[in-house]
């Protein structure tokens, strides 16, 4: 499978597809593009900024007509937006066009890794660590149905820890080998 050079990785905010993204590019020498931040330099604005000026609805339009754009990239590893699986047929045209990587997380590690970063978060940015496990636990739910359609659904918990990183990423590539 790792012959069609297009691989998309999807998960919640905060289940580390950035950093796995670039790390996988850079293993399989290939070109790593991050949907929000490709859309924060077409729009010139930061996603938080769309989000308050526009509202969800207008972003998760700009995003598909970003995804749509990125359908035609090739030798490419893509981090999505956490929400951009969950709505249109954007699922389905990543999985027709290429690789889908779902990055699994727990509510739990994932609450830890977004406490230090939510203010640039839209969706949490004003939850305490209470609310933010709740509204979590309940978007993560509703969006496990899109993310589990992904080719592979890798167990990410364990991440980000010294040791773990670099046999996870190994571990991922090998997955993905046909």
């Amino acid at each position: 499978m790792i012959n069609k050079q297009k691989f998309f990785l999807v998960g919640y905010m905060g289940s580390g597809k950035t950093t796995v993204g670039k790390q996988l590019a850079k293993k399989l020498n290939l070109q790593f593009t991050d949907m929000d931040m490709f859309i924060e330099n077409r729009y010139r604005k930061s996603v938080s900024a769309i989000f308050e000026e526009k509202g969800e609805a207008a972003f998760r339009e700009i995003e598909r007509k970003v995804l749509r754009e990125l359908l035609d990239f090739e030798n490419v590893v893509i981090s999505t937006g956490g929400g951009t699986p969950c709505f249109f047929d954007n699922m389905d045209l990543m999985n027709q066009s290429g690789i889908t990587v779902y990055l699994k997380v727990s509510v739990d590690e994932l609450a830890e890794r977004l406490k230090n970063s939510k203010q640039k978060r839209p969706l949490i940015k004003d939850k305490d660590s209470e609310e933010m496990k709740t509204y979590i636990a309940a978007n993560l739910e509703k969006r496990e149905q899109f993310y589990n359609r992904a080719t592979f659904i890798f167990e990410s918990d364990d991440l980000f820890s010294n040791e773990n990183f670099k046999i996870k990423i190994e571990r991922l590539i090998e997955n993905l080998k046909p």
